[in-house]
């Protein structure tokens, strides 16, 4: 399999985030853990009931952090997958929710909705025939029949595409399926979550800067290490690319590159998934750490905010 393994952003309040996606958007919570590199700061993992490779959005939570500005070199949206059908019900509940979204529209043949998270991060559900046939995790407040359904993909807003279309295709397994304007589309083999990477090709616009709301990196499904290790390969010998060394991330393990355009990528592994450490009928309850930082389990947890008031 190939495409996206998961996203990552960048958010405000972690006990407004918590709730926008468990509740609003009706995810389940994967991974409750810290920022390996900044241990005082959460990372929450939001997937499907097992966090399945191409349904993991992740967050880097920091109170009071400042707003980032949407430009080249950034993730301009995020997509999700729902049923086609779906999106009626979808327009309801952000209306009765005053979540802000846009009209629906059609981006290669497909119904768009586009709406944005409490921090302004730019997410859309794209409605896709057949996806009712797909898993979907259902929090007792989302019908299971409207679930979301993993991602459908992410748009990059780029001075210029083909480099990184290069790196798409040879290192990636992507095809070009598509124009629109201004927009590439490029597919993964398959129909399957996270299969599809836009291009948005926007020469002298102003550049992005990350914060609140701004996607930090997006990463890339290898099987495993081996794949990985492919991959990387390729990076340097066909691109003049120098991802870092892996790094064990406990769930899945990761190399990292800055692609051409300037959106860092990861390349994560599929192996070995969110249940290494709890059961898949637990996810997400408590606070889980690396062997590294085990021992500093209180100090972490004095000054992680609670999150059972959003849970109340």
């Amino acid at each position: 399999m190939s495409g996206l393994h998961h996203v990552t952003a960048i958010a405000g309040d972690p006990i407004r985030n918590f709730g926008f996606y468990t509740r609003d958007l009706g995810l389940r919570f994967v991974k409750k853990t810290v920022n390996f590199d900044d241990p005082g700061t959460y990372h929450f993992y939001y997937g499907d009931e097992t966090g399945r490779p191409g349904t993991i959005l992740t967050f880097f939570p920091w109170a009071g952090v400042p707003a980032g500005r949407r430009g080249v070199g950034e993730t301009h949206q995020t997509a999700f997958r729902v049923p086609q059908r779906s999106l009626g019900y979808w327009t309801q509940r952000f209306t009765e929710k005053g979540i802000p979204y846009e009209a629906l529209e059609k981006r290669f043949g497909e119904s768009v909705l586009p709406f944005t998270d409490p921090d302004g991060m730019a997410l859309a559900l794209v409605g896709v025939p057949g996806a009712e046939n797909e898993p979907g995790w259902s929090n007792g407040d989302v019908p299971a029949e409207h679930a979301i359904r993993g991602f459908h993909g992410v748009t990059l807003l780029l001075d210029s595409a083909a480099k990184t279309a290069a790196v798409l295709t040879d290192v990636f397994g992507f095809k070009e399926t598509g124009r629109e304007g201004s927009v590439i589309r490029f597919k993964a083999p398959g129909d399957a979550e996270g299969s599809v990477v836009d291009i948005y090709e926007a020469k002298g616009f102003l550049r992005g800067h990350q914060g609140g709301g701004s996607v930090h990196h997006i990463a890339f499904r290898a099987a495993d290490d081996a794949e990985q290790g492919k991959m990387a390969q390729k990076l340097v010998s066909n691109h003049g690319l120098h991802p870092t060394e892996q790094r064990d991330r406990n769930y899945f393990r990761s190399i990292y590159f800055r692609e051409p355009g300037g959106v860092l990528f990861e390349i994560a592994t599929d192996i070995p998934g969110f249940a290494v450490d709890e059961p898949v009928a637990t996810l997400g309850r408590d606070l889980k750490l690396p062997s590294f930082l085990e021992q500093h389990r209180k100090q972490i947890e004095d000054v992680l905010p609670s999150l059972e008031e959003s849970v109340s």
